[in-house]
C-alpha cells in the first residue's frame, strides 16, 4: 500500500494546490485568499484541500518550503575557501527569485526572522551549517550554526519587509560578508 506522503496522486494534488496558491498570491495578499477561490483555481474539491492541509497557512508554508531549501543551497553553493567579496552566484539569484513573492513571504516570515517560514528556515539552515562545521572540524559548530541561521533568517525577513533597502545583488553581498565574518570570528 502507498503511504499518503509517497502516493503520486497526493503529490500531484499538493503540487496543484501549491501552484494555485502562488498564482493567487501574485494577485492578492495571502490574508485575502480564500479556500474557495484556491480550490477552484487548482481544479480540486474543497474537501480534498482539507485532506492535505489544515488551513491556508499550512499550505503556504508548504508552498514556500522550497525557498528554504533554495536558501540553504544558495548559502552553501561554494567550494574551497569562500571569498567575502564574492557571494556564490546562487545567492543573488535566490534573492532575485523571492523578490516577486515578497508579500507572500512577508505573511509567513516576520521581521527579525520569526513566523512559520522563519522557524523552518532557521531549523534547516542551522542543521546544514552545523553538519558542515562538524565535517570541517571547525570550532563551536552549535554556536556558529545558530548565529548563521538567525542572521540569515533575520536579514531575509527584514529585507522582505522593507527594513533594509537593497537590490537582490546588494543584499546578497552584504549577507554573504556577514556570514563569512561569523564563520571567521575567533571564538577562543
Amino acid at each position: 500500500m502507498t503511504s499518503p506522503t509517497t502516493d503520486p496522486r497526493a503529490a500531484r494534488t499538493r503540487a496543484k494546490l501549491r501552484a494555485a496558491l502562488l498564482e493567487e498570491c501574485a494577485e492578492r495578499p495571502l490574508d485575502e485568499v480564500g479556500v474557495a477561490s484556491l480550490v477552484r483555481r487548482a481544479g480540486i474539491g474543497r474537501a480534498t484541500f482539507y485532506l492535505h492541509y489544515t488551513d491556508l497557512q499550512a499550505l503556504a508554508v508548504d508552498a514556500c518550503a522550497d525557498v528554504v531549501r533554495e536558501a540553504v543551497d544558495a548559502l552553501h553553493a561554494w567550494r574551497g575557501t569562500p571569498a567575502p567579496d564574492a557571494p556564490p552566484a546562487a545567492l543573488p539569484a535566490f534573492f532575485a527569485e523571492v523578490a516577486p513573492y515578497a508579500p507572500l513571504y512577508r505573511s509567513l516570515l516576520r521581521p527579525g526572522g520569526g513566523g512559520p517560514l522563519g522557524e523552518l528556515l532557521h531549523q534547516e539552515l542551522r542543521a546544514h551549517s552545523r553538519r558542515e562545521r562538524e565535517l570541517a572540524g571547525a570550532p563551536e559548530p552549535d554556536l556558529v550554526a545558530s548565529a548563521v541561521a538567525a542572521t540569515f533568517a533575520g536579514l531575509l525577513a527584514d529585507w522582505l519587509h522593507g527594513l533594509i533597502e537593497a537590490t537582490p545583488e546588494e543584499i546578497a553581498a552584504r549577507t554573504w560578508r556577514l556570514l563569512i565574518a561569523l564563520h571567521r570570528t575567533p571564538l577562543g
